[in-house]
Parts: C-alpha cells; sequence; structure tokens
C-alpha cells in the first residue's frame, strides 16, 4: 500500500521512509504540508499517511483539515506524530481531521501495529463502497443484460426530449422488439432466451456512440435515444442498427440462431412538444407497423397530417338601388 510521509526534518524522514519500506509500503516522502496536501488529494494519491505536527507552510492539523475538506472521493488515514503530550493538543489533532497520533519518540512496532488499524478501517471502507456501488448499478441497470433498465431509460428519455426541445435539436427514439421471439422460447427454452437477449443488448450498444443510451424496455423489447442526430440520417441509422443485430447468427446452447428485430422510430423535432408517454405510444404504433410488414424492418412515426379548410371567397354584397 502506498503511504505519505511529511517531515521537514530529512533525517527523520529518510529513517522513517526506510522503516516503511522494509515493511513493504511503497513511500512517498515530502517535506511541508502544503506538499502532502497535494499529494494526498490526487485521484492516485496515498491513502495513509504520517504526518509531523511542526512542519512549514502548513501543520499537521492544517493537512488534516484541507485534505477532509478538498478529498471527497475516497478516505485518508492520517496519524499524526508528535511530541506534545497534552490532552489538549491531542483533542485539537483529532478534531482536526486525524485519525490517530503517536507521541515521539514512538517504537516502530506501535506504528507498524497503528497502520495496519488504518489499513483495516481503508479495506472495511473500500467493501462499503463497492456494496454502495453494487446496489447502485442494480437499482438502474437490468439485472438479466446489464442496461440500463425501463426507469432509468425512461428518465433519460425524458431528458434528453427536454433538451432537444431547448436547444431546437432532434432526438431518435428507437423501439425495437425481436422478432419470433416466444418461438425461440418455446423451442429452445428460456436459458436460450435469455442469451439471445444478452447478445443483443451487447449489440446494440456496440451499434450506438458513447453518448447516446439503450435500455430494456420490457421483455424483448430495447429502447434507444440516440441525441443529436440529423434527422435526414435517422432512417439510416436506425437501418444500420438493425443490421448489426441481424448481422451474424447469435451463438447459443442450442446452437447459432439467427435473429432479427423490428424498429419503430421516431424523430422528436417533427413532434413538438409532447408527453413522453405520447411519444411512445406513437413509436410503439410504428413499431406494430413493422411487425405487420414482414417483420426485420423499421417504420417511421409520423404527426397526422391535420386537412386542409376548402378556400372560401368572400364576395361584397351587390349595392341595388331603389
Amino acid at each position: 500500500m502506498k503511504i505519505l510521509i511529511a517531515d521537514d526534518e530529512a533525517l527523520s524522514r529518510r529513517l522513517l521512509e526506510k522503516t516503511l519500506e522494509r515493511a513493504g509500503y511503497e513511500v512517498v516522502a515530502v517535506e511541508n504540508g502544503r506538499a502532502a496536501v497535494r499529494q494526498l488529494c490526487q485521484s492516485d494519491g496515498p491513502r495513509l499517511a504520517l504526518l509531523d505536527w511542526v512542519m512549514p507552510e502548513l501543520d499537521g492539523p492544517g493537512v488534516c483539515r484541507e485534505v477532509r475538506r478538498q478529498q471527497e472521493d475516497s478516505y485518508v488515514y492520517m496519524v499524526l506524530l508528535t511530541s506534545k503530550e497534552s490532552k489538549e493538543d491531542i483533542v485539537t489533532g483529532l478534531e482536526s481531521g486525524a485519525d490517530d497520533y503517536l507521541t515521539k519518540p514512538f517504537n516502530v512496532d506501535e506504528l507498524k501495529a497503528r497502520l495496519r488499524t488504518g489499513e483495516r478501517i481503508l479495506h472495511l471502507e473500500g467493501r462499503l463502497v463497492e456494496a454502495r456501488e453494487m446496489m447502485r448499478f442494480k437499482a438502474t441497470h437490468d439485472a438479466l443484460t446489464s442496461i440500463w433498465n425501463r426507469g432509468v431509460i425512461m428518465d433519460l428519455l425524458g431528458r434528453e426530449l427536454m433538451r432537444s426541445q431547448r436547444e431546437s435539436g432532434c432526438t431518435i427514439v428507437l423501439l425495437g422488439d425481436v422478432d419470433h421471439f416466444k418461438s425461440v422460447n418455446d423451442t429452445h427454452g428460456h436459458l436460450v432466451g435469455d442469451e439471445v437477449l444478452q447478445e443483443i443488448a451487447r449489440r446494440l450498444l456496440l451499434s450506438i456512440r458513447s453518448y447516446d443510451f439503450v435500455g430494456r424496455y420490457g421483455g424483448e423489447e430495447f429502447l434507444l435515444v440516440l441525441n443529436n442526430c440529423k434527422p435526414q440520417f435517422a432512417e439510416a441509422r436506425a437501418e444500420d442498427i438493425r443490421k448489426i443485430v441481424s448481422s451474424r447468427p447469435i451463438q447459443t446452447l442450442a446452437g447459432p440462431l439467427n435473429i432479427t428485430m423490428s424498429f419503430g422510430l421516431l424523430l422528436s423535432d417533427v413532434w413538438g412538444v409532447r408527453p413522453v408517454e405520447e411519444l411512445l405510444h406513437e413509436v410503439d404504433a410504428a413499431l406494430y407497423a413493422a411487425k405487420a410488414a414482414g417483420r426485420n424492418c423499421v417504420r417511421v412515426a409520423k404527426p397526422p397530417v391535420e386537412p386542409e379548410l376548402p378556400y372560401l371567397s368572400v364576395r361584397e354584397p351587390v349595392q341595388r338601388s331603389r
């Protein structure tokens, strides 16, 4: 593990550095408090720190305060090295953000034991962060395909539609459905069906840009949100995505399967300001039209054309003489 030593006395710093290197630590040594703060606040900086109380530019407690203020991504375990022994000084050091303290001259074995305590705390923090991230992932991603789940993709769609309206841009909405998926499940079983959905999700991810979104809308349906698109290229983009899905058989436990998808497509700029639910209803109708047209194709949702009112000429009344 990487550890930082901050001490302005060169001899003391060097002896401590050698001791910790023999104990298996990767040591970063600095001679003042400001340099210590810079090292500890880096994204890959040391997670353990031994700080001398009295240093140039910034003392040990000052380093603790600055690190606690700046470093929010990961926890740094900091031990103050001090010749101060009064309870008031100890309280001051701990309240500045230090986790522990050692009084000089200290015992090397005691130092190692206190550092091992810090390592255990950092390990525990790492496990807690990992568990939190896992819970966050499960709350936002589909359990089978690991892409966005329905709730998140709907939220992302709403946000992108609002942004497109503000910026007078265009968002492409694609709703895709796996053709004859029920037959896959009925013939080969649900495990093979799961393999098909997982591979389709992977291919859809590969077919979009890093700032586009794809989520599992439900069952064998997938919702894609393509941002900042030029409307004239929308159908070509949808066709490319459709071809990527069907480009080669999907390898499954039952052998290779030829799988295709049908897509409904909607361009936000031609529909104006409408509720998300209404737009999803329209793109779903376009998907149904693609199914009715023979599957493995794309159909575009187009707003109804309002009938024009007939032109009526208004003639001035004829003035008649009496």
